[in-house]
């Protein structure tokens, strides 16, 4: 393995975080012995071709030092190969590191965790990646309400943070109807159903700790798959907060189904992975099992 390790960083995360989570990641790893090779995200084609670049000339691994975006971004890079990730999360959400129990907001230790993992002093754990088409996801698709509510924020160029989408949910809220949706399981029958939201988790939560798919696992070669069903906006009410606990899965309007592999079609949705769009409906996704390796996560983590 090459003693040159590739920081890929998002210098605006975390409100301008990950510029100064940089540093003492870097130090961490250089005082191990590394050499430290900085790739800055600022423009995201630009980089993701130069981290490409990277990976193709065998970096001994890519450390993504930013938020769920950044992290979406190297998986685009690392998936499929024998490069390893590593993350030093100090975005807002960081569901993805979350997930693996990995370090928050504390980018020392996740430098000298991700360190020690590439000498053999802490595990390295492969995971399942989703795929639709050519795009990767780690955590979750999204569709449905919760995708309307990212469309409509999307749109408020006039307010910002977490404002935004508190008013982007009132009014999705006050617009609110059921959906429509064809969806296929393990390449079975189509079925049609009326449903409030349907996310399909390789890992656990989104949107900052939403537990939406609370009881996935990520490296078992399974979606899990959460519907929310047709319900009035009292028991939406109801069942949102939920969500963040994990305990929502047991309410009756809530379903989860574990598959391999999902189609969704629906009119008008479009579809968030890693919350970035990922386009509207129809798509199938895949589970990819062994996808990519994470430095510093133990297996059954």
């Amino acid at each position: 393995m090459t003693s040159e390790i590739t920081l890929f960083v998002n210098p605006t995360a975390g409100r301008g975080r990950g510029a100064r989570a940089a540093q003492p990641a870097a130090s961490a790893l250089r005082d191990a012995g590394f050499s430290v090779r900085t790739i800055l995200g600022e423009d995201a084609d630009d980089a993701l071709r130069r981290v490409r670049e990277a990976v193709a000339e065998g970096t001994g691994a890519l450390i993504a030092v930013g938020g769920d975006g950044l992290v979406s971004l190297a998986l685009q890079a690392v998936a499929g190969t024998l490069t390893p990730l590593g993350v030093v999360a100090v975005g807002t959400g960081n569901d993805f590191a979350r997930a693996l129990g990995l370090p928050i907001r504390d980018p020392a230790a996740a430098g000298r965790l991700a360190a020690d993992a590439l000498k053999g002093r802490a595990p390295v754990r492969e995971i399942d990646l989703g795929r639709v088409g050519e795009r990767w996801f780690g955590s979750v698709l999204a569709s449905g309400f919760d995708s309307r509510v990212n469309d409509r924020g999307n749109r408020m160029r006039w307010a910002g943070g977490r404002f935004k989408y508190d008013l982007a949910i009132l009014a999705e809220l006050a617009a609110f109807k059921p959906i429509t949706y064809r969806m296929t399981l393990d390449g079975g029958p189509a079925r049609e159903i009326q449903a409030t939201l349907v996310a399909v988790g390789n890992g656990t939560a989104y949107g900052g700790g939403m537990r939406i798919c609370a009881d996935a696992v990520m490296d078992d070669g399974l979606f899990d798959v959460t519907v929310v069903g047709e319900c009035s906006r009292t028991t939406l009410l109801k069942v949102f907060p939920r969500v963040y606990r994990g305990t929502h899965l047991s309410h009756p309007v809530v379903t989860v189904h574990r598959v391999s592999s999902i189609t969704l079609e629906a009119v008008g949705i479009t579809a968030y992975a890693d919350g970035e769009p990922l386009g509207a409906l129809p798509l199938t996704a895949a589970c990819v099992p062994n996808a990519v390796r994470v430095l510093g996560v133990a297996p059954g983590a």
